[in-house]
């Protein structure tokens, strides 16, 4: 069977599936009325254990996975979702299948949005199911327990349940449904577990069936030579060795050095982060510091946060993303409520419709954890995509001393790049959305996961674009989004001329191990024929004949 490779890596081990619950019940008998208030202390309870378990699940992960707990946290905290709750109990619902009733409300709205606000479905059941399990008294759902190496099958993957994987018990998974920017995929990438999503039915494969599965191309394959396969198995084990002894910094075979940066969402994250390879951090996010905020924080209480991320790499580049808020990050002081479209609405620079003093006080707040550290405080912004925002908010970035940057996710930014290059001192490109707005794709549905890869030709040659502007205004071009944790396709990036990749540091050294097996000279031929590529699968198989890395 075929889905999409997302993680490279072989492994060899039997099947082991991730069942979850049958749904509760939407309706049953009515409840007492004298033990309606009762039932909504018992709601309000499960409900905040769930919150409290995640978040503290939240603060021993890292990157990726960190940030999905944390907003799966506050998903599980969302007002509108418990009022709902609530009233259903207090009309008479058991907590049970009022959980379920209102949830099922919920999903409509949000898969009637569409767009990133779908993929949040997943989240919101698991969120159902964990609060009802506390009210039945029973553990919460999750994974399987094996106590030897397994291959995790599923038809989708809960965030929580993958940002709690054990790469050394489950040595590779695939999901029936998701794409390539999943939350699955972006956490199994952190993790260098390999992975392939968006399968269609597994339902022939078994429990306990041994199962070949190869990450890079995208495969599934039983009934194989138990021999062969383990011989494929021991090749690729060199190379996850190489891995794990690569200790940075990070140059192609001849010397041409590449900026390796992290992804960052709080202090503890960088804290983390500085001990890895990375240079400095290249997407700091800082609406994840804020998700469960009611109300804006003081400039001092910003700038708090923001120095505990710039202090953790003192003397070294930090690049502190502006609120990229709405969407799939709700935070609530500057999120439109009930967008029809919020993948497409007032989300990153333009929450400042909705609070015109937002951005200056965040800028205020940088600049004063900026002048307390000894950080290199680079500043971004998120959802540019006309020139008349470039120009203003460089001019408020500068005049407070801090160099002034955008992220090229938009597609009117990448098309009119020189002109933006012009008002700019550096861009960033976010593969995730860029790739989304590109395709006009939901990056999380499985039918079109062959369309939201970054190996797509109009992306790549969006992408190459960008890095030929920088060239010539001399300008530094980074990328921050999920395709620079793809070794492969980070040597690609390197060869258009991109002179940063930031992401989960727990990607770093598989790029920079497979960096130090190319030359520059390789990597600027196979970016020069992927933007020629019939496809996005001829795309990586040209990259891949020619840099021979998976």
């Amino acid at each position: 069977m075929r889905g999409t490779g997302v993680v490279a890596g072989l492994a060899y081990a039997p099947v082991a599936w991730v069942r979850r619950p049958e749904p509760p019940s939407l309706t049953g008998p009515e409840l007492p009325a004298a033990d309606r208030e009762a039932a909504v202390e018992q709601f309000k309870a499960a409900s905040e254990a769930v919150v409290e378990g995640l978040l503290a699940r939240a603060k021993k992960a890292e990157g990726e996975a960190a940030d999905v707990l944390t907003m799966t946290a506050g998903l599980a905290r969302d007002k509108a979702w418990r009022k709902s709750v609530i009233r259903l109990i207090k009309g008479g619902a058991y907590p049970v299948n009022a959980t379920a009733k209102a949830t099922e409300d919920f999903v409509a709205l949000f898969l009637k949005a569409g767009g990133l606000m779908a993929e949040r479905v997943t989240d919101l059941r698991d969120i159902r199911d964990r609060v009802c399990a506390h009210l039945e008294g029973r553990p919460e759902p999750g994974l399987p327990n094996p106590d030897s190496p397994v291959i995790l099958l599923a038809d989708d993957l809960a965030p929580v349940d993958t940002a709690g994987l054990d790469p050394k018990i489950f040595v590779a998974l695939a999901t029936e449904l998701g794409g390539p920017t999943s939350h699955t995929a972006i956490i199994a990438r952190q993790l260098g577990i390999p992975c392939v999503v968006a399968v269609g039915s597994m339902s022939n494969l078994d429990e306990g069936d041994m199962v070949l599965i190869d990450g890079g191309e995208g495969s599934l394959r039983w009934n194989v030579d138990e021999n062969a396969a383990l011989e494929l198995v021991a090749a690729d084990l060199k190379r996850r060795e190489k891995i794990d002894a690569w200790t940075g910094p990070a140059h192609t075979k001849d010397g041409h050095h590449v900026q390796l940066l992290a992804n960052v969402q709080d202090g503890e994250a960088a804290k983390r982060a500085a001990a890895t390879a990375a240079e400095g951090v290249g997407l700091f996010r800082t609406e994840l510091c804020f998700l469960g905020t009611q109300q804006e924080p003081s400039i001092d209480t910003q700038a708090e946060e923001y120095g505990q991320v710039l202090a953790a790499f003192e003397g070294k580049k930090v690049v502190v993303r502006t609120l990229d808020s709405g969407s799939d990050k709700p935070v609530p002081f500057a999120t439109l409520k009930d967008e029809p479209n919020p993948s497409l609405g007032v989300r990153g620079i333009r929450t400042q419709m909705i609070n015109p003093y937002l951005f200056g006080h965040q800028l205020d707040a940088i600049k004063q954890a900026a002048d307390a550290t000894n950080a290199d405080a680079w500043v971004m912004c998120p959802m540019i995509s006309t020139l008349p925002e470039a120009r203003e908010v460089t001019q408020q970035i500068h005049a407070r001393g801090l160099r002034a940057g955008i992220m090229v996710e938009v597609p009117s930014t990448a098309l009119l790049i020189d002109q933006f290059m012009e008002e700019v001192d550096f861009v960033s490109i976010g593969t995730n959305d860029l790739t989304q707005y590109v395709m006009a794709a939901d990056r999380l549905s499985a039918e079109l996961a062959s369309f939201t890869t970054p190996w797509q030709p109009a992306v790549l040659a969006l992408m190459a674009k960008v890095a030929k502007s920088g060239e010539h205004f001399d300008k530094p071009v980074g990328v921050c989004g999920e395709a620079a944790a793809d070794p492969l396709l980070a040597c690609v990036l390197v060869g258009m001329g991109m002179n940063s990749l930031s992401m989960a540091s727990g990607a770093i050294a598989a790029v920079g191990a497979a960096l130090a097996e190319v030359t520059l000279e390789e990597c600027q031929a196979a970016a020069r024929a992927v933007v020629s590529a019939f496809d996005a699968e001829q795309a990586r198989n040209t990259a891949k004949a020619i840099l021979g890395v998976s």
